[in-house]
């Protein structure tokens, strides 16, 4: 076994340096392309705030909402003896590896007016979903609350429920142990599935085109801005929208790690 701090095997190095190459030529390939002349002109741009607003509000509303219905369902999946356990959260992962494009249908199909859902709704409430703001929060929480209910999940088989069980023979009340005891021993995994969570709703797309549109100002967020400069002609604006999302997301998740994880 390879211990820190020593030399890598020669059989890893080859291998490790293809990976590398695989992913950071990409992001390399965008800051060597971006326009640092034209930057200030391209993120001063009119459409360029109303986007930012949307795409960091819709994020923040999907981890509220990814952490309060999410959590409690990786509280059922490791507290509970919930019968078909194991299908419930093979199902509630599924968004992991589902094509975006294929979400979005099944929301379509779902939340659309004549859906499942969305036909009881518009006909009970005249809410529709579809090509709205709230879709896009929709669409980000079907492919972002996976990342809280396995965090939330694996965490709390982690904790070591004889604290709990201690603090009950003391005499704490249910809500208590949870508040002084449990909450404080999943923090990390809590903020862990959060940040996650948050990061992948501001770089969701394929849901959100399919589910949502790209309307200016009500559902295009900086993914579908990149997309709409890239394919009407503005490469520029294109690659500086990409590379404001990746410093935006290797910012939170390094943020993440070093906080959260203690790796170093």
């Amino acid at each position: 076994m390879t211990t820190p701090g020593a030399r890598p095997h020669p059989l890893l190095v080859a291998p490790a340096v293809t990976g590398l190459i695989l992913l950071l030529a990409p992001v390399a390939g965008l800051v060597a392309r971006l326009p640092w002349i034209q930057l200030p002109q391209i993120l001063s741009a009119e459409s360029m705030l109303p986007t930012l607003r949307l795409s960091l509000l819709t994020a923040t509303l999907t981890t509220a909402v990814s952490l309060l219905c999410g959590g409690s369902i990786g509280w059922l999946l490791a507290r509970t003896t919930l019968p078909g356990r194991a299908l419930l959260r093979g199902l509630v992962t599924v968004p992991l590896v589902l094509p975006p494009v294929v979400g979005g249908i099944a929301l379509l199909v779902a939340f659309g007016r004549n859906g499942l859902v969305g036909r009881w709704l518009d006909e009970a409430f005249g809410v529709t979903l579809p090509f709205t703001t709230a879709a896009v929060v929709l669409a980000q929480t079907f492919v972002s609350m996976p990342f809280v209910v396995v965090s939330i999940e694996g965490t709390l088989r982690a904790v070591d429920r004889r604290h709990e069980d201690i603090a009950a023979t003391l005499g704490a009340s249910g809500w208590t142990t949870f508040r002084r005891v449990t909450l404080p021993a999943i923090v990390p995994g809590v903020v862990a599935g959060a940040v996650l969570c948050w990061a992948r709703a501001l770089g969701e797309f394929g849901a959100t085109v399919t589910f949502a549109g790209s309307f200016p100002g009500t559902t295009r967020t900086l993914s579908l801005e990149a997309y709409a400069a890239i394919t009407g002609g503005d490469p520029r604006t294109a690659v500086v929208l990409s590379v404001l999302m990746i410093v935006v997301a290797v910012g939170v998740l390094a943020a993440l790690r070093d906080r959260w994880l203690g790796l170093r």
